[in-house]
Formats: C-alpha cells, sequence, structure tokens
C-alpha cells in the first residue's frame, strides 16, 4: 500500500493494482496549489460525504479518468446525473468487494449537503481492507462510540482521522477514537486549510506521543508506505 496526501482529506491510496483517490478537494485550496489534478489517476474516487471542500475536484478528475465512483447513494446520484460513473451506491454498513479487495460504508457524525444545497444523504466513512491490511478514513465526523465497534470488528493497521476540531474532531477526540479503535498510526486530515482548524503540528504530535499514539501529519504531495 501507498498513500499519497494531497491536502484538506484528499489522499490517494494505491493497492491491489487500484487507486483510489478520498475526497478530492485540491483546485480550490490555496495550499495544495503546487499539485497538478491533471496528472491525478484513478480508478475510484471514494465521497465521504457531499460538501464541497471534499467532492470540489470530483467531477474534473472523474470524468477524465473514467473512474468509478464509490460512496452514499443520494451523492453518487446527483454526480450520476452530471455523467460520472455512479454504480456503487451504498449506505451505512454496506459493504462492496472489488479487484483490490473490500470496502465497507461506516457511520460518520457529521452533516451532508451538494454544493448546490441539495440533499446529500447522511456522511460516512469507509473501511478498506487490502493486501492483508485495514484502513479507515474517517471522512468528517466528531468523536463517535460507533469508533468502538469498529475496533472491536476490524484490526485496524493504520486510521486517517480528521484532528482540526471546529468543524469535527480536534486532537483529543482523535486520540480517544485512537483508542477505541485499536489502532496505534493515525494519519492526520482535516486541519490547516482555513484559519479556525489550524493546528499546532508540534503540539498535536506531543499529545498523541503522551498517548502511546503515532500521529503523522503528511506533508502536501508526500508519499508514504504503509
Amino acid at each position: 500500500m501507498k498513500l499519497t496526501y494531497y491536502g484538506h482529506s484528499c489522499f490517494l491510496l494505491e493497492t491491489g493494482g487500484s487507486r483510489l483517490l478520498f475526497d478530492p478537494f485540491i483546485r480550490p485550496n490555496p495550499l495544495a496549489k503546487d499539485i497538478d489534478v491533471e496528472k491525478i489517476e484513478a480508478d475510484y474516487i471514494l465521497l465521504s460525504h457531499g460538501h464541497g471542500d471534499h467532492v470540489a475536484d470530483a467531477e474534473e478528475i472523474g470524468k477524465r479518468t473514467g473512474a468509478q465512483l464509490v460512496g452514499m447513494f443520494e451523492v453518487l446520484a446527483w454526480f450520476e446525473a452530471k455523467g460520472l460513473k455512479a454504480d456503487l451506491k451504498m449506505n451505512l454498513g454496506g459493504k462492496v468487494a472489488l479487484p483490490f479487495g473490500t470496502v465497507k460504508m461506516v457511520p460518520a457524525a457529521h452533516s451532508s449537503s451538494m454544493p448546490d444545497g441539495s440533499y446529500g444523504g447522511v456522511a460516512g466513512g469507509f473501511i478498506i481492507e487490502s493486501e492483508g491490511k485495514t484502513l479507515y478514513f474517517a471522512g468528517d465526523t466528531a468523536l463517535s462510540y460507533d469508533m468502538k465497534l469498529i475496533g472491536e470488528q476490524h484490526s485496524v493497521d493504520v486510521a486517517l482521522l480528521p484532528i482540526g476540531d471546529h468543524f469535527t474532531m480536534g486532537v483529543a477526540d482523535a486520540l480517544t477514537a485512537a483508542s477505541w479503535l485499536n489502532c496505534f498510526r493515525i494519519i492526520g486530515m482535516h486541519y490547516d486549510t482555513f484559519p479556525p482548524i489550524a493546528v499546532d503540528d508540534d503540539k498535536a504530535m506531543d499529545q498523541a506521543m503522551l498517548a502511546g499514539k503515532e500521529l503523522v501529519l503528511m506533508k502536501i504531495g508526500q508519499t508514504l508506505s504503509l
């Protein structure tokens, strides 16, 4: 597995011969100005919910690459009307088997609407099982006891958790979530993009170390092997 960070909550996961792009929000993000959107390739685009800071580049990338969208029924139906591939409409608790492994959609405690204000269903996150590993992409969420259930049902190797506070969990709640998930390694997301979600990186990593966790704050454009 290889994971590349494109800022905010956007990641590209390369696993099992497939490329999974999560929540593409790149062009409107000034912190990601050095990322060339036209060079991003994807086989699947996973959308956690409909807010603009998670779907802004989905239409452009989806049409150019022919990627299959994965996510909540209402979100995918909205993009299907725009001509994107959206056969993998899901809802919370559902799992689909794909060439690289499986994707399960799990709850996220957050709102959801589309960029034009239309109904976006409910927000969610994803459990990815591939190459003998399990990755949890939480999406935008508050701390939720559902995470404890995820930890009981899955052996999570790495958790991508929001840490920016204000709209989602902050660092302290993300560390509690990691404990409930029984997961040592956290990759932070949904921070620094806007002033209300700015994070003190050193303080955040110190908090994680004191909690017995590893918090990884990737640089935009950085790739990690998982």
